[in-house]
């Protein structure tokens, strides 16, 4: 019996560089068949303004390898790779890119870690950053090194979300059902024997980067506070600090007017003094409210993505 991948791409305004895909992966499943290897390949478009959900559509026609669901909006990535995990059916799993900086030749040797090798999941890392700016790639550092050290889950610098799973990993991130999702923290959370694979950046075969530096700084804030608790007890030792540094400050002013009166102070002094604390306090309870908004965000218990459209139960009862 063949057993059979399930490519997972998630797409938003990907028209320009979706037929480089899929011809990229054409070229891959000629050489899985060889071994009894089966493709399928799931399109998650994730509310494009442009024409990717059309072309999509085409492809699915004339494959009937391809399958697709179509968001009412756009959700954002993360859950276009949870609504993937969730409706693919092979017996491995990978995520990977529109835009072929995730390289499809990589396949074959991924698949073959996990059969001959045994491990669970074979996973990327990019060894550089080629092609992005300097700043996004400074922060980005930054980001992984902290994480490292606030957090118990392992990720790796410069990790994908490019990789290949077994089955069983797939349903251990399914069985997660958090609202706020960070999947690469996910991956390491839920463990599992996993080899990486490090390569050179590769810059996207056409189209423009969807993600903003606005947009991948809200998105690490999103890993730390879904996988560390840390900002919370620096609020807690701030507050212990300054509640130190007043007691020291009260003695002082005691101890002078005791021995040397107490003369008129300039208000200057006293409002730096208010406004820094007040400052931190406005900061801890900043911290605390990120953390609220969260769990009142995962109370609503809404849908991570709402379906507009798909080919997926059809072909399931035609192949039936």
């Amino acid at each position: 019996m063949s057993e059979q991948i399930s490519i997972i791409v998630p797409s938003y305004n990907e028209q320009e560089s979706l037929p480089y895909l899929y011809r990229a992966l054409q070229k891959e499943a000629e050489e899985f068949r060889k071994l009894d290897v089966e493709f399928e390949i799931i399109f998650v478009d994730d509310g494009s303004k442009d024409n990717t959900l059309k072309l999509i559509k085409e492809l699915a026609e004339r494959d009937s390898r391809v399958h697709y669901l179509s968001f009412s909006r756009n959700f954002g990535k993360e859950a276009a790779i949870y609504a993937g995990l969730k409706n693919c059916s092979g017996d491995y799993a990978v995520l990977m890119d529109a835009d072929l900086q995730d390289p499809p030749e990589y396949l074959m040797e991924m698949y073959l870690a996990i059969r001959d090798e045994g491990y669970d999941s074979v996973a990327t890392r990019r060894v550089t950053r080629k092609g992005e700016p300097a700043i996004r790639s400074f922060f980005a550092r930054c980001f992984y090194r902290l994480m490292k050290r606030i957090s118990d889950t392992d990720m790796v610098d410069g990790a994908r979300d490019y990789r290949l799973m077994k089955r069983s990993m797939v349903d251990a991130i399914l069985s997660l059902p958090e609202y706020n999702r960070f999947t690469k923290g996910i991956f390491g959370w839920v463990g599992f024997r996993t080899k990486w694979i490090e390569y050179e950046n590769v810059e996207r075969v056409a189209g423009e980067t969807k993600w903003s530096f606005w947009g991948l700084f809200r998105y690490s804030l999103e890993g730390i506070i879904a996988f560390s608790t840390f900002p919370l007890a620096l609020a807690s030792w701030m507050g212990v600090l300054l509640c130190i540094v007043a007691a020291a400050a009260i003695v002082f002013i005691v101890v002078r007017a005791a021995l040397f009166g107490d003369p008129t102070a300039g208000w200057p002094s006293l409002a730096c003094i208010i406004i820094f604390i007040g400052g931190v306090q406005l900061l801890c309870i900043g911290v605390l409210g990120q953390y609220v908004s969260k769990t009142y965000l995962e109370t609503k218990r809404r849908p991570l993505y709402i379906c507009r459209e798909t080919n997926i139960e059809a072909k399931q009862k035609k192949d039936d």
